[in-house]
């Protein structure tokens, strides 16, 4: 049974990603050697080498692939070159471009580099011109012609003063060009092919250049002459003069002439010495059979191939586009990243404390990134795609199955991180899907493959390798298990049971018997489509199973019932697995999603969205604190369980705002006002900063302390008040408040501080239509009293003693500019008819007793309370009798809010007009002073 005080997991977050960033082109590294530059399409990426992430990335804005990129020597300046012949230069720390202008090339830039003073960039195009731009002065100075076809290489002689540039195109000669008179003043001939690069001696004197003819030229440059040609039988595609003064006699250097390495097509570095055109050194690889050693199109062939003199590394890029950086004088790998993955088929946790990850991908590679610097080991061993991993319950030890019908098992080394296979097995007949491993020990593999057998392998006792030897493995079972495919199999926590789930729509469980028997026990059968993956549960006899119909399912071990069914996914569900120690799963599927299932509830918790393609991989880690997944968008992401993370946060939160909430109400009670009201404002809740204002208002000279209080706030706080202005405004309720507020502010700010502040402009022509409304409404409220006020000492009732002079002395004469209507007999009549219509008691204003100023008095308070019960129902959201018509229950904002306040003054005005008793010898004057 599963721990009842387990904490179900709620949500993941992402950790680490490692994403494609490089797919081919330029390459160049930093002066400083910190950054890796690379073009991706569209994108240049930045690479920081020692976290092996990438940190700044600048994008053209018309998304328009880069053909070309060049940093200067000082590292300070980047510019790049699109297919739409636009040539930009950037800050690229900040990602920012400071300048663009438009090539004078007619088609795309091919090449580009700087001089050694980072005064000066040269652009090689595809119409078989060079341009030179002066990026300080911002000008074209020079404008050489005559290459034929596509300049795809141009580099300066590292000595300025010599003012010379060297260009090589489809021609294949190499043209050097005086910078003095614009002129090509040789063409140096000896390639018959593509010229790739230029490798230049520290006096400047001796030139090598290498070429896809399998040769490299030593040039004298005074004399402009080919001093040797050195054949090194593969295509080379960089070249790279070796220091002199330093020991590298681990790589066969033993004297003191000219030595350069080469990097080519077979992906081998080679040491030659120039003078006898021998080769002195050859880096040993892994072991590869003799017709991949004879091809050219080797997936570890060399397309760049890098200096870097301050910490006396090489970097070599591959056909593969991954990046390796060895380290001289002996050549020994000390980092390799990996700039494109292409799809991810399988991923899988590996190593103490899972340090590192092992991924399948579509090759026939596997590579083990270690997630601390992203560096990457890449396996060699399968000659087909890898389509399955699993790795043994240490950590240490994992199984792969791949196209080319083998298995093999690998093993790395917890003290170095290296990864080398100690076993290897063929026996399936066709390519192999799925792998397993056995549980409580290293025992045993099980394979599931295209010809509709699984197959369980032996391990040795003993893994350890000597030299190149790696154990054999024979199967001591094979089963002809399904109808269809292999898509998966599982092997059970106690290593007894086996389930495999096949393309032929159903899941089979299996016996694993000591004998070596493999036996069927039973057959699960339910899904519609083929199933993609099966699980065992580790604490219950349960088994999960995912299916191309879009359903998980759980199944009882008993009797092969289904207990359960997940439903969630648009499509295929590709990976299940058990989490939070079997109470929760976590399903992937080919809609990029992943989701967190609690199986309890049958509920999903939580949906990531986390690629924008299928998730072949998924996997928990050993503590079942950290997944990581792999997609067929090339992206592996490792994500962390933030479950506990959210929870003492939100504790922590929930404590915080007791304490500053307790906090403020101790400093209202000893009116310190000014720390209530930055308090209140550093919680960001405006309710709270309203209750502070309204506080300080209360007090006697409130005026004077609240501007007090408010001049003396800082610049941040003073914008808050302002936004929170703006919000209260359009309630009639805290109008008033913030009409306060406002005044403070706008009579003691110049309007230039005011216009500084974040938003200001929008805030201040919020404020203006609700400020017009409020003064509108007062207006009306204003005239209404005096008008009441009026008729209450003007009324004369019929039959009484006249007492006008009177009224005359004791009433208010306060003037209005406008003269009220008349009331006669006709009208009150029809008055009397309309308060009959609306239900009232009056019988009319003719025959009004001659106490209705008491009776009107009692009308005017019980209109006061339904007036008041309807604000309260409008702030409760709710509609009680007697409530305006427009009020339907929902929830209104504060300007309807308003509104309404406005039509239930208008309407009390008018009941309390139809209450007062008129008379044909009563008539409204002009007010008058």
């Amino acid at each position: 049974m599963a721990n009842p005080n387990l904490q179900f997991k709620t949500n993941y977050v992402v950790d680490s990603k490692i994403e494609p960033f490089y797919k081919g082109g330029k390459v160049q590294i930093s002066k400083d050697e910190q950054y890796i530059f690379c073009t991706c399409e569209s994108r240049v990426n930045v690479l920081e080498i020692s976290t092996g992430k990438i940190v700044h990335s600048v994008q053209h804005d018309d998304q328009e692939d880069i053909t070309s990129f060049a940093l200067s020597c000082d590292d300070e300046m980047l510019v790049t070159a699109s297919r739409a012949l636009l040539l930009k230069q950037w800050d690229w720390r900040q990602a920012q471009c400071t300048r663009s202008w438009r090539a004078i090339h007619t088609v795309p830039v091919a090449s580009m580099t700087f001089d050694s003073t980072s005064t000066l960039v040269a652009t090689g195009g595809c119409d078989g011109t060079i341009k030179l731009w002066d990026v300080v002065k911002q000008y074209c100075t020079h404008n050489l012609k005559g290459s034929s076809g596509v300049v795809h290489l141009v580099q300066f002689h590292p000595d300025i003063s010599r003012l010379q540039l060297f260009s090589s195109s489809l021609d294949c000669g190499i043209r050097l060009w005086d910078l003095r008179s614009s002129q090509c003043v040789c063409v140096l001939q000896s390639h018959y092919s593509a010229v790739t690069s230029l490798s230049f001696s520290p006096d400047g004197g001796t030139m090598v250049s290498s070429g896809r003819d399998k040769i490299c030229t030593v040039w004298d440059l005074k004399s402009r002459k080919a001093k040797r040609t050195v054949p090194v039988y593969e295509a080379v595609e960089g070249v790279v003069l070796l220091p002199e003064g330093e020991d590298l006699s681990q790589i066969g250097v033993k004297s003191k002439d000219l030595h350069f390495i080469t990097a080519g097509s077979k992906g081998v570095l080679r040491v030659w010495e120039a003078s006898t055109a021998r080769c002195v050194y050859a880096q040993t690889l892994t072991a590869v059979s003799e017709e991949e050693e004879e091809k050219d199109d080797d997936p570890r062939g060399l397309t760049y191939l890098l200096h870097l003199p301050a910490s006396s590394r090489l970097a070599t890029i591959t056909a593969e586009h991954n990046i390796v950086l060895y380290q001289l004088p002996g050549l020994t790998t000390q980092q390799q990243f990996v700039g494109y993955n292409d799809e991810v088929l399988d991923v899988k946790f590996l190593g103490k404390g899972d340090s590192h990850i092992v991924v399948a991908t579509n090759s026939c590679q596997l590579k083990v990134f270690e997630l601390l610097t992203n560096s990457c080991q890449i396996l060699y061993g399968h000659t087909d795609t890898v389509l399955s991993l699993d790795v043994f319950k240490k950590g240490f030890l994992f199984a792969s199955c791949a196209k080319d019908r083998s298995v093999r098992v690998w093993q790395m080394d917890g003290d170095s991180g290296r990864v080398h296979c100690v076993a290897h097995g063929s026996n399936h007949a066709n390519a192999v899907g799925s792998i397993t491993c056995s549980r409580m020990k290293a025992s045993f593999v099980v394979s599931g493959s295209q010809d509709c057998t699984l197959k369980v392998w032996d391990l040795p006792t003993d893994l350890s390798t000597t030299g190149a030897d790696i154990h054999q493995l024979t199967p001591r079972a094979t089963e002809k298990a399904h109808d269809k495919d292999v898509n998966s199999v599982a092997v059970s926590p106690n290593d007894k049971l086996l389930a495999s789930g096949s393309q032929d729509r159903t899941a089979k469980l299996w016996s694993l018997a000591a004998e070596g028997i493999v036996g069927m026990l039973g057959v699960f059968r339910g899904h519609r489509r083929g199933v993609w993956a099966v699980c065992f549960s580790p604490v219950d006899q349960v088994l999960a199973t995912s299916s191309a119909d879009g359903a998980t399912k759980l199944w009882s071990l008993q009797d092969f019932s289904c207990l359960k069914t997940f439903e969630g996914h648009d499509a295929s569900v590709l990976k299940v697995i058990f989490v939070s120690r079997g109470t929760q799963l976590l399903t992937s599927g080919s809609d990029g999603l992943v989701k967190l299932w609690t199986i309890k509830t049958n509920e999903c918790v939580k949906t990531l969205d986390a690629h924008q393609d299928k998730v072949w991989g998924l996997h928990s880690s050993s503590k079942d604190d950290k997944m990581v997944t792999g997609s067929a968008d090339s992206n592996i992401t490792v994500w962390v369980d933030v479950t506990e993370v959210e929870l003492a946060e939100e504790q922590a939160k929930q404590e915080d705002q007791i304490l500053k909430q307790q906090e403020l109400s101790n400093l209202l009670h000893e009116k310190k006002y000014l720390k209530a009201l930055g308090l209140a404002i550093s919680l960001d809740q405006p309710r709270t900063v309203l209750a502070v204002i309204k506080a300080i208002r209360q007090v006697e000279n409130s005026h004077t302390l609240l501007e007090k209080t408010v001049l003396k706030l800082r610049v941040d706080q003073k914008e808050s008040l302002l936004r929170y202005c703006a919000v209260w405004n359009t309630n009639a309720r805290n109008c008033q408040d913030a009409q306060a507020v406002l005044q403070v502010l706008l009579t003691h700010l110049p309007p230039e501080e005011l216009l500084q502040y974040q938003g200001a402009r929008t805030h201040l022509e919020g404020l203006i239509p609700y400020t017009e409304r409020h003064m509108q409404r007062i207006g009306n409220l204003l005239q209404a009293s005096m008008f009441l006020n009026y008729m209450w000492q003007k009324m004369r009732v019929a039959g009484a003693p006249s007492s006008m002079g009177q009224d005359e002395e004791e009433m208010d004469t306060t003037p209005l500019a406008q003269p009220f209507f008349m009331v006669d007999k006709e009208k009150g009549m029809e008055s009397g008819d309309e308060e009959k219509q609306d239900g009232d008691d009056s019988d009319g204003g003719q025959d009004e007793d001659p106490n209705c100023p008491v009776k009107e008095k009692e009308e005017e308070e019980g209109d006061d309370e339904v007036s008041a019960s309807k604000k309260a129902s409008t702030n409760n959201g709710l509609v009680e009798n007697g409530g305006s018509p427009k009020s339907n229950g929902n929830h209104h904002s504060e300007s309807e809010e308003s509104s309404e306040e406005e039509d239930l003054e208008d309407q009390t005005t008018a009941k309390v007009m139809k209450c007062l008793p008129v008379s044909s010898t009563v008539q409204c004057q002009t007010f008058s002073s």
